[in-house]
This record gives structure tokens, sequence and C-alpha cells, in this order.
């Protein structure tokens, strides 16, 4: 087994953007050559989470809604208090969603449900760019 790393830019929205990554999660896959083994896609920053959905309408409503419900926007966190960045729900939603996702191949091809996507969702309280790292474990 080889070990072979891949990353990509993407811009958010912010406020629990949802954004479809698995095109470029294929991309990196299809790039490095592989044709067998398993692959992790990594976030990197405290206020962004990476995990696999049906990317449809109705999930885009309900996945806010549900983050909304166990770490809320416009209420106080310590967080707030020590940076002053308003941010603190952010870091709570992304640290319990979790920076990263694994999902094997076979065959050069992402073995995902028929109605499963890798997604990003960027919790910040602004706009940001972020990077998407690909490690790919395989052969």
């Amino acid at each position: 087994m080889e070990i072979k790393t891949d990353s990509f830019e993407i811009a958010t929205r912010g406020h629990t953007d949802i954004l479809d990554v698995t095109p470029q999660v294929r991309k990196c896959l299809a790039d490095c050559g592989f044709t067998e083994g398993s692959l992790t896609v990594f976030v990197s920053g405290s206020t962004a989470g990476i995990t696999s959905i049906e990317y449809e309408p109705g999930l885009l409503k309900d996945l806010p809604a549900a983050f909304e419900t166990f770490a809320p926007t416009g209420v106080t966190y310590h967080h707030d208090a020590t940076w002053g960045d308003g941010n603190g729900s952010a870091h709570v939603r992304a640290a319990m969603l979790g920076p990263s996702f694994t999902a094997p191949f076979q065959g050069g091809k992402l073995i995902l449900g028929t109605w499963q996507q890798i997604v990003l969702i960027d919790f910040d309280n602004r706009p940001r760019q972020r990077s998407i790292i690909v490690q790919l474990l395989g052969r």
C-alpha cells in the first residue's frame, strides 16, 4: 500500500453552508491512479466539518435546523468571551460533527451509497476559503 495526499480549495458562505465535495474527491481519486484502498477527506480548521448525507433540498434545511437545536446561534458561549469573535456555536458544531470522513474505493471508484455524497459543512459566522485535504491509501 502507498499513501498519496491531494487537496483543493473551496469558498463557503459560512452560517452552516453545506457543499457537496464528492466531485472534487472523485477527481483526487482519479488523479492518484489507485484502484483499491481507502481515502480520508479532512477539512483544516475548527469551525467546519465533513460528513456524508443525501444531498437533497430537504436535508439541506433539516441539518441546519438540527444544529440550531443543539448548538444555537445567538447564545453566549465562553469561547466568545475569550476571543470576541461570536463564533462559539461554530466551534461546538464542528467539534460534534468532526473534521473528516473516510470511504473505501475499489476499481478506481468510491464505494458510496446511491444517494450518499460527501459534504463540507462550514459553521463559521462569515464566508471562508477552506482547504480540503484528501489522503489516499491504496494500490
